[in-house]
């Protein structure tokens, strides 16, 4: 797989569209199936964070009072991504944060999310359950930090996204595991994998052609 960029938020809340801010990111950089990279900072966008959310992630409104504005962060770390494809755990969540924050600072991603949750639930119907740490336990990786704080999450993702993409290179017999190849796994269903992956490298040497 070529290199691609994990990220993480953590939030004030669930939506972008009802006001909800960013409070966190975390962002790694895979190469050849390795972190060769990681970003990650506290960002201040000027909301409370409610008492449950505290709770859930550890980050206090204190804590982020004293961090670095949003925008910065967000230039920052949009500099740190780079062109490179984008994954994340839930990828449907972070996208929405990672769009909406892109556009306080007049940036726009062009970049398409491969979700190791959809992946999951693709190339693992077994397992117990689909959340990040759950599939951290069911595979035997690396703990990273402490769950739910963004680059801990963001780097027990791209320990999973790497079992994941193994799984797909030794099922399908690739040399390589493309990131779009990835993306129309996800959106295709369970039983209709092995097509989707036919069609895929249809394509890309009706392209080549």
């Amino acid at each position: 797989m070529k290199a691609i960029a994990v990220i993480d938020f953590e939030t004030t809340g669930l939506s972008p569209h009802q006001g909800d801010r960013a409070t966190e990111i975390g962002a790694v950089l895979m190469e050849n199936g390795k972190i060769v990279d990681r970003y990650q900072s506290l960002m201040n966008a000027g909301r409370h964070i409610p008492p449950f959310i505290e709770q859930y992630t550890g980050i206090t409104n204190e804590m982020v009072r004293k961090a670095p504005p949003a925008e910065q962060v967000m230039q920052e770390v949009a500099d740190f991504v780079g062109d490179r494809p984008l994954l994340a755990h839930n990828a449907a969540f972070d996208k929405k944060f990672w769009d909406a924050e892109l556009s306080h600072v007049r940036r726009v991603r062009r970049q398409e999310f491969a979700c190791s949750l959809l992946l999951s639930r693709r190339l693992y119907p077994q397992a117990p359950s689909h959340k990040l740490g759950a599939l951290v336990n069911y595979h035997g990786l690396p703990v990273t930090g402490v769950f739910h704080r963004a680059l801990a999450d963001a780097e027990m993702t791209a320990h999973l996204s790497m079992r994941l993409v193994e799984q797909v290179r030794q099922r399908y017999g690739l040399r390589s595991v493309p990131h779009e190849l990835l993306c129309s796994i996800q959106a295709a269903s369970r039983h209709k994998m092995d097509r989707c992956v036919e069609a895929y490298f249809g394509r890309t040497a009706a392209q080549a052609g």
